[in-house]
C-alpha cells in the first residue's frame, strides 16, 4: 500500500486552500456571466468520426469555443477540443476528437463575449447514445454572489 502511494501521489490535493477558493470566485463570475447571456449547449460526441457537433444558444456566437472534458480521477484522460464557429449555421460550433470518450466527466464550455470569458460547467455521463446538455442545471454556490 505504501509502494502504491509513493509511486502515484495524489494530485487531486490541492495544499493552496487560500488560492483555490479566490479561484472558485473567479470560476462563479464567468458561470454567472454565462447564465446572465441565457447559454445553453448541447454537445453530440460522433464515436465513428470523432466529430463534435455543439448547439450554442443565448446572447453570446464567438468565434471559437473550448469545450474541456475532464476526468475527475484520471487527468490522462482530460481531453481539449477546440470548436470553431460554423460559417453556415448560426450557433453551431465543430471540432474533433482524437479518441472515444465515455464515463463520467466534468464537462466545461468556455468563451467569450465582450472581452470577459464566461464559463459552463456540470458532471455529466458521457456515452454514446446521449447528447450532453449545459446550461440545463442552477449554478450551485453562486447564491451568496447575487446579494
Amino acid at each position: 500500500m505504501v509502494t502504491i502511494a509513493v509511486n502515484n501521489p495524489d494530485n487531486l490535493v490541492n495544499d493552496n486552500y487560500y488560492e483555490a477558493g479566490k479561484g472558485i470566485n473567479r470560476s462563479l463570475d464567468r458561470e454567472l456571466l454565462a447564465q446572465t447571456l441565457l447559454l445553453r449547449a448541447s454537445v453530440h460526441l460522433d464515436d465513428v468520426t470523432g466529430e463534435v457537433d455543439l448547439r450554442l444558444s443565448g446572447n453570446s456566437q464567438p468565434e471559437t469555443l473550448e469545450l474541456n472534458l475532464i476526468s475527475p480521477t484520471q487527468p490522462e484522460k482530460d481531453r481539449k477540443i477546440t470548436l470553431a464557429r460554423s460559417e453556415t449555421e448560426q450557433g453551431r460550433y465543430i471540432g474533433q476528437l482524437s479518441d472515444k470518450i465515455e464515463g463520467r466527466r466534468f464537462v466545461e464550455l468556455l468563451g467569450t463575449q465582450d472581452d470577459h470569458i464566461w464559463r459552463m460547467f456540470e458532471e455529466e455521463l458521457v456515452s454514446h447514445d446521449k447528447d450532453l446538455l449545459l446550461g440545463d442545471e442552477p449554478l450551485q454556490g453562486a447564491e451568496d454572489l447575487k446579494k
